[in-house]
């Protein structure tokens, strides 16, 4: 099993009109299909926004929203475990960056006993490369049944 194989995690990333309600809709959906929300950003602008979602049941939720009439990608990004201490996120960003791997973006959130999962999105051409430079750093990557379970 290649690394990828081993350590890409299921994104969703959902178009939504900024307007009241679009929101809620999506969560109720998701919640309606028994779909937890692991993690979430939101980006967004005056017309849209793009909120990306890590979920326990990618390929079910992706179903549920497109039939419900939302436009949904489904995308490979990778999450790390670390430290909850100053420099964690730097030594992350210090190993992508040693093996030229750009970040296109990326969000985080505060797990449990003082860790935190950073979440990436690189270039797909580059995530095999990402995941390789994160492990030969000695970082923790996490793997998609943590999410999914």
């Amino acid at each position: 099993m290649s690394i990828k194989e081993r350590y890409a995690v299921k994104q969703l990333s959902i178009f939504l009109e900024n307007r009241k309600g679009r929101l809620l809709e999506v969560t109720e959906a998701l919640k309606n299909a028994d779909i937890n929300i692991r993690a979430l950003a939101m980006a967004e602008s005056a017309e849209f926004g793009i909120l990306r979602l890590v979920v326990n049941n990618p390929e079910l939720a992706r179903n549920i929203l497109s039939s419900g009439g939302f436009t949904v990608r489904l995308q490979d990004v990778f999450a790390v475990e670390v430290d909850d201490t100053p420099g964690s996120f730097c030594g992350v960003v210090r190993a992508l960056s040693n093996a030229d791997v750009n970040i296109d973006y990326t969000y985080a959130f505060v797990g449990g006993s003082h860790k935190a999962v950073l979440v990436f999105r690189v270039p797909e051409e580059l995530l095999e490369k990402a995941l390789v430079a994160v492990r030969d750093a000695g970082l923790g990557l996490v793997a998609p049944q943590f999410f999914y379970r």
